[in-house]
């Protein structure tokens, strides 16, 4: 169906396209927001399209029997950019990327519904937020350094004014913070590409390419290397104790923000260890494993006790970002092909629940004037779909069987229980601290006698730009959760492939 036509550059030049139109609308800013979902809706339809047509296990078939097929990447791009640099522009496709992929058009799209009442500049804002999907889409993607580069770079711009401009009270310092943690460990990922391009001596920016050589550098290069790149990837995932510009950035963020930022930007980070660092420096990745593992139980265990004592809802929603990510960063430590896939599938889950749960708390935001927990109470008498959809969120954060988190941690607590024995114990642990603010948080807010600490006479329901997007985002966390393998066995064969191509495992 899709032979001879370059559909990852499609999806990706919509909203670039889509982005271009609304800035130019001149004094008719209100269609913005109509242009910004014509050409999301558009990026994501194709998007499904792909993953429908997306073969579940390449690697068993002959390149010939798959369109678009090379080096284990499905609808494969492949066109000359600067031939006296060796750079190309390459884009291709495989099971680690194609759930994060249509993750980015899937929470664009509801991000621009969930955003439908802005008023403040909406021709800048929904330009923006096609940008931001530019950016993310090309991550996901590259297969040439340099535009990995570049696209990773074109992400911080969207974001920065995002939280600058219709950000909150203090947008002004969470934006610059955000603006130069991220854009220092930037530089330290250019420097660890850099040098493998050097040390490869290839002349070319594949990524493919630079990995078959990466591989044969001595333990030193690749440790210096890795060290590296787990910094720049780190700070993006976050990991402790380079986390902290994350609470900031979400708190001031407007909703759309912290649903993008948490449900796609953190992702980059893990993407990037695990398309780039861990199969092309494997030696490196092993000297570092320990250091790996301490990180991601610290940042799990960590995380989650800062929750307990928060009292803006989206706050304590942000520092259990920091929780559930190092379950990704922990996942790969282990180096082994079950802990890396249940990281990934740890990266679509997480990008799912957390864009309820932010949409949530803009929602008691709008309607309440507040997040703070001491002055909200009792509000399920008021709003019981609102209720609901929060619960549903808090239990699908917090692991319960079912959904679509649960499976995720399950296999990483597998993965390193066959590891490191006994010390699975203490990340456990953290899944009880979990359970414990989740239900803490809802009991105050939503259940028990009505607040009198802020008006409710005017309080109403969830609006059907506001419900629409988290109920579809709740429909998926069940049928992921009830049907993992919808997407383990497309990451599986890609997992699988990499470590052995590459020298890891």
């Amino acid at each position: 169906m899709l032979e001879g036509i370059p559909v990852l550059s499609l999806i990706i030049i919509m909203p670039l396209v889509g982005s271009l139109i609304a800035f130019s609308l001149g004094r008719r800013e209100n269609l913005a927001k109509w242009v910004a979902l014509a050409f999301a809706l558009a990026a994501f339809v194709l998007s499904l399209v792909v993953a429908f047509e997306f073969v579940v296990d390449p690697y068993s078939a002959s390149p010939g029997e798959i369109e678009s097929y090379s080096n284990g990447y499905q609808f494969y791009e492949s066109h000359v950019w600067i031939e006296t640099l060796g750079i190309n522009y390459m884009v291709g496709m495989d099971g680690i990327s194609l759930p994060l992929f249509v993750l980015t058009t899937l929470l664009c799209l509801l991000s621009i519904v969930f955003s439908w009442d802005t008023k403040k500049r909406p021709k800048e804002y929904f330009g923006l937020m096609l940008v931001l999907e530019v950016g993310v889409l090309g991550v996901f993607v590259s297969l040439d350094y340099f535009m990995f580069y570049v696209f990773w770079e074109i992400v911080l711009i969207p974001m920065y004014f995002m939280i600058g401009v219709w950000g909150g009270p203090n947008r002004d310092y969470a934006a610059i913070k955000f603006f130069i943690y991220t854009h220092i460990a930037s530089l330290a990922m250019l420097i660890a590409i850099m040098a493998m391009y050097f040390e490869a001596g290839i002349e070319t920016f594949s990524m493919v390419a630079i990995a078959e050589e990466s591989v044969g550098f001595s333990r030193n290069i690749q440790f210096a290397i890795f060290a590296a790149m787990l910094f720049g990837f780190g700070v993006k995932l976050p990991m402790v104790p380079f986390h902290t510009w994350l609470p900031d950035a979400h708190v001031e963020a407007p909703t759309a923000g912290s649903v993008l930022l948490a449900g796609l930007l953190l992702k980059m980070g893990g993407y990037g260890l695990i398309r780039v660092a861990i199969p092309s420096l494997p030696t490196g990745a092993e000297d570092m494993m320990i250091v790996m593992a301490v990180i991601a139980v610290v940042s799990i265990v960590y995380g989650a006790v800062l929750c307990l004592a928060q009292t803006d809802l989206k706050k304590m929603v942000a520092y259990s970002s920091i929780s559930h990510m190092g379950f990704v960063l922990l996942g790969y430590a282990t180096l082994g092909e079950l802990g890396i896939v249940a990281g990934v599938f740890q990266m679509f889950a997480h990008g799912l629940v957390t864009a309820v749960l932010f949409m949530m708390c803009g929602v008691l935001q709008h309607k309440c004037g507040t997040r703070l927990i001491p002055k909200l109470g009792g509000l399920a008498k008021k709003m019981p779909i609102a209720a609901t959809l929060l619960t549903v969120g808090f239990l699908a954060s917090l692991g319960l069987p079912g959904l679509v988190s649960f499976a995720a941690e399950f296999m990483v607590f597998a993965a390193m229980f066959f590891k490191w024995g006994m010390w699975v114990f203490v990340p456990i642990g953290a899944v009880a601290i979990t359970a414990g603010y989740y239900l803490w948080a809802l009991q105050r807010s939503m259940f028990g006698p009505l607040t009198d600490r802020i008006d409710t006479s005017h309080l109403k329901d969830v609006d059907w730009y506001e419900g629409v997007p988290v109920a579809i985002l709740i429909v998926l966390i069940a049928i992921f959760g009830v049907f993992p393998s919808l997407v383990f066995d497309r990451i599986w064969p890609a997992v699988d492939f990499a470590l052995r191509a590459f020298g890891g495992g």
